[in-house]
Order: structure tokens, then sequence, then C-alpha cells
């Protein structure tokens, strides 16, 4: 049987990709994305609307400075959710962490007095107090998970109100002020080439866990569990400890969030995170991650995550309603899942 030689292109250079035909090809899967492109229509339409009042430098970082929280939770339940498995506790565990850590940093930077002689070090440890706690929280939900075999949806149900409620104990159901203003100065609105260091701090985080899901050995993983969790194990993979693994990253992002939220506000806000976990999960499914699990990638959950930034913020500019964002983004989910669903029935039958 003769061997089928591909034809070569002519005008490329055989010792590697043309640029113009990667540059073809990199935009031809950027617009057959909807996602994405939904995305530039949203912009291009509140650009039309509002003019320079939303099309200008200042209001597109103050979107990216909203969304770099969401972005982090959306980025570690991106991961959960292509391995098969769901957090609802996200919200619950950012605030647990954000409250323990200002605690800390309150005890430890000093009286307002004085000047918080001890910020620098408060700060540091708070961080790592939230990251710690936030780790412990996912690291509990994975192990309950995988020991006592109940959908990850439940569990984290129960683990929602627990984080919650055990914030709410600690702090009296109040939130905890006298943070040092040092923590809004070297960390909330610090900009660094322009940018608040939380955007960077989040799009660095999204960058490096899009590079990991999709080039190294631990993605694979994660799509091979997410796509058939027993077939993974009978091919060696630690699918238990992979599944622990997962929630734990999870966690560990919901408490950096939490602390970067107090960074910027300089107190907790015990009663202000309890969409977090649906927002989350709704920019993952939008940027067409699938519900079943094996599929999506980080890069398309970053663009589930700026479409609510960008609506929030354009029918402020508008003057419309933000409640609307709620209506919006609930309709868009639901197109995004029948889409899945859709294809989903497409690959059965051609399989």
């Amino acid at each position: 049987m003769t061997p089928h030689l591909p034809t070569p292109t002519i005008g490329t250079d055989a010792s590697g990709p043309d640029l113009a035909n990667r540059v073809r090809r990199t935009a031809a899967a950027l617009t057959s994305n909807w996602v994405f492109l939904a995305l530039v229509i949203l912009v291009l339409a509140f650009s039309v609307q509002a003019g320079a009042t939303f099309f200008n430098v200042d209001n597109f970082r103050n979107i990216l400075f909203n969304a770099s929280g969401t972005m982090l939770l959306a980025v570690g339940t991106a991961y959960l959710i292509i391995g098969g498995q769901l957090d609802l506790s996200v919200g619950s565990v950012l605030v647990f962490s954000q409250v323990i850590a200002a605690k800390v940093i309150v005890a430890v930077s000093g009286s307002a007095t004085d000047g918080y002689p001890n910020a620098g070090a408060a700060i540091a440890l708070g961080l790592v107090v939230a990251v710690a706690v936030g780790a412990a929280w996912g690291l509990f939900n994975g192990i309950l998970v995988t020991r006592l075999k109940i959908p990850s949806f439940i569990i984290t149900l129960g683990t929602l109100g627990m984080g919650l409620g055990l914030a709410q104990v600690i702090t009296k159901g109040t939130d905890v002020t006298g943070l040092p203003p040092q923590m809004v100065t070297s960390i909330g609105m610090r900009q660094v080439l322009g940018l608040p260091l939380p955007v960077w701090i989040a799009g660095i985080i999204a960058v490096v866990a899009g590079l990991i899901l999709a080039r190294t050995q631990f993605g694979r993983y994660t799509y091979a569990i997410g796509s058939n969790p027993e077939g993974a194990r009978r091919s060696g993979i630690k699918v238990t400890r992979h599944q622990i693994v997962l929630f734990t990253f999870m966690g560990a992002l919901a408490g950096l969030a939490g602390v970067l939220d107090v960074a910027r506000f300089t107190t907790s806000a015990v009663s202000g995170h309890s969409a977090d976990n649906l927002v989350a999960i709704a920019a993952v499914i939008i940027g067409g991650a699938s519900l079943f699990g094996g599929r999506g990638t980080v890069f398309g959950t970053a663009v589930g995550v700026m479409i609510p930034a960008v609506l929030n913020n354009g029918l402020v500019i508008v003057n419309v309603q933000p409640f609307w964002q709620t209506v919006a983004i609930g309709a868009i989910l639901i197109i995004a899942v029948a889409v899945d669903d859709i294809k989903r029935r497409k690959q059965l039958r051609a399989s």
C-alpha cells in the first residue's frame, strides 16, 4: 500500500511553520470560539454606546482589577470541573481564609498609634496564612469527597455552610477592621507597569496554570480523570491523590483571592462573597468547559471571567441597572450548557 505523503505547501519554509500561516491559524482558532467573539462584540457594543467613557485605558484597567479575584477562583474551578469535580464552597473558603488572615495581621502589625510598626511582617504572614488555610479547606474537601465516595457538590455544599458559619462565629457576624493601611499601598492598590498588583498576580497564575494544564503530565492526567476516572485508574494514574491535589489547589487560590480582597479594602467581607461559587462556575462553563469533565481550557475560562466583568462595567456606564447582569449571565450560561450538550450528543452519535 502506498503511504500517503503530505502535499507540500507553496511558499512555506520547510524548516518550520510560516509566520503568516501561524498567525492565520491563531486567528482562526480564536474566532472559532464563539465565547471570544461574544466578548469582542460586547466590548464593541459598549464602545459604540458609551464612547470614550467606556473605551479608555483607565476603564479597562478597572475591569481587569475587578475581575482579578474571580480569575483566581475560576482557574481553580476550571481544574476541578475538567477533572470531573465541583466545589460549591469556594466563596466560604475565601471568607474564612481572609478572616483568619485579617485576624493574624491585626494581631501582629501593632497598634495604629505607633504606626503599625510590624506591618511588613504581618502582611507577609497574613498572605502565607490565607493560602495555607484555604489549602487546608481544599484538602479537607478532597479527602471527604474521595474517602466517603459522596458527590463533590453535596460535600462542598456542606462545607460551604461550615466555612461561612465558622467565619461568622469567629467575627461574631462583623467584618474584621483595623488592618494596616500599608496593605493597600504595598499590595491592594500598588501599580506595577501600569496595572494593579492583584491583576499581575491573577494573570501570572492563570498563564502558568494554563501551561501546566496544556503541556504537562499533570494536565493530561486531569483531562483523563475527568473523561474516564475508572479508565484512568486502570492505566496507572493515582486518581484519588490527583483529585485531592485539585481540591487543595482550589482552596489555596480561594485563600489567595481572600487576602487580596482584604488588601484592597482593608477589611474582611463576611457577607460579600455568597455568589462567588456560581460566578466562578459560570465563567468556566461559559468558557467552554464541559460539566461532564474532560474538556476545557484556562484561556476559555479567562474569557468566561471577562464577559461578566465587561458586562457589569458597561451596564453601569450606560446607566442600566447592574442587576440585569445576573439575568444576562444566566442566559449565557444556559446557552453554553445547551451548546455543550449538543456537541456531546453529536460526538456520541459519531462514535
